[in-house]
């Protein structure tokens, strides 16, 4: 299929040309810019980054639908056209592998692997670093507004004639991503319990903030844990005075949720922020991480 489409999607890209390139959209000109971004974290960034220009210039494309579990994805024939014709991509290698095939074979303008620019931290189990890195950096806000930058860096190239504004917008997403990692580092000060049962190894950058967290899946929430490790879990809790066990939003709950029942503390959710739910589709990134530290703090006892 995928040869397929590197054969077909260059004349589907020649057809859309003349509107790609006309005087009314042409990137060069400043007058329109379209964006493909991977994920719910990488759309957010492009869109702050665009800011007044989003819908008057920049359209922005998620490849990963609302309510779809990003590291399951596969691209269909629109979504790798939509990668095919944007003036930049924006991903995250490695993260989405049947993303990393598409760009390769099919991305005819820019492209941005986010993982060049931020610090990806090792993957660590039971405390061991790995030989995997773990591609969840947006738990930081920081690495974050790392990306904003870059972003508007990478749209001033592409639209020049706006180049102030993307750098603007992603100074104004910098400064709220500032905010929110001292409100971070504020209320997870001082925690009576530093230890956090997850359902899947998406949060292994708060450790920036002290905390350690451990995972009942890997850093797939489609793995399956083993029962041994489902009783080192059950142990650590009782000693460690864990008080919530935390499922998340597009993965299924029903392990986190014995594993609560079975040690008598709380199920909660707590959302990796890989992507928006019905439940949370008039959330934003900065909102959803604000509702993750109230519910840290309360487990933790902060």
């Amino acid at each position: 299929m995928r040869s397929l489409l590197a054969v077909v999607l260059p004349a589907t890209v020649l057809l859309g040309g003349c509107a790609a390139f006309s005087d009314d959209s042409a990137a060069g000109g400043g007058a329109g810019v379209d964006v493909a971004t991977a994920f719910y974290p990488l759309q957010y960034v492009v869109q702050r980054v665009a800011g007044d220009r989003l819908g008057h210039g920049v359209e922005v494309t998620n490849l990963t639908s609302p309510g779809q579990e990003p590291h399951d994805l596969e691209l269909n024939v629109q979504e790798t056209a939509e990668v095919a014709r944007a003036d930049l991509v924006v991903y995250e290698r490695g993260f989405q592998p049947a993303v990393d095939d598409t760009v390769d074979e099919n991305a005819g303008g820019d492209v941005l692997d986010v993982g060049r620019v931020v610090d990806l931290v090792p993957f660590r189990e039971h405390g061991v670093d790995s030989d995997e890195t773990d591609p969840h950096f947006w738990q930081d806000p920081l690495l974050l507004a790392d990306v904003g930058d870059s972003v508007a860096d990478r749209l001033a190239t592409v639209d020049p004639d706006h180049a102030d504004d993307y750098r603007s917008g992603a100074a104004d997403l910098r400064a709220d991503l500032e905010g929110l990692d001292r409100q971070y580092a504020e209320g997870l000060a001082g925690c009576r319990r530093d230890t956090v049962v997850v359902s899947h190894e998406a949060f292994g950058y708060l450790q920036r903030y002290g905390l350690t967290t451990e995972p009942i899946f890997g850093l797939s929430p489609g793995s399956e844990p083993a029962p041994a490790d489902l009783a080192r879990l059950q142990e650590l809790i009782r000693q460690d005075g864990v008080t919530t066990v935390f499922s998340e939003t597009l993965a299924p709950k029903d392990t986190a949720d014995a594993l609560a029942r079975d040690t008598g503390v709380r199920s909660r959710v707590l959302d990796p922020i890989e992507g928006l739910s019905d439940e949370t589709s008039d959330e934003d990134y900065l909102s959803l991480m604000r509702s993750n530290l109230a519910a840290l703090e309360k487990a933790n006892g902060c």
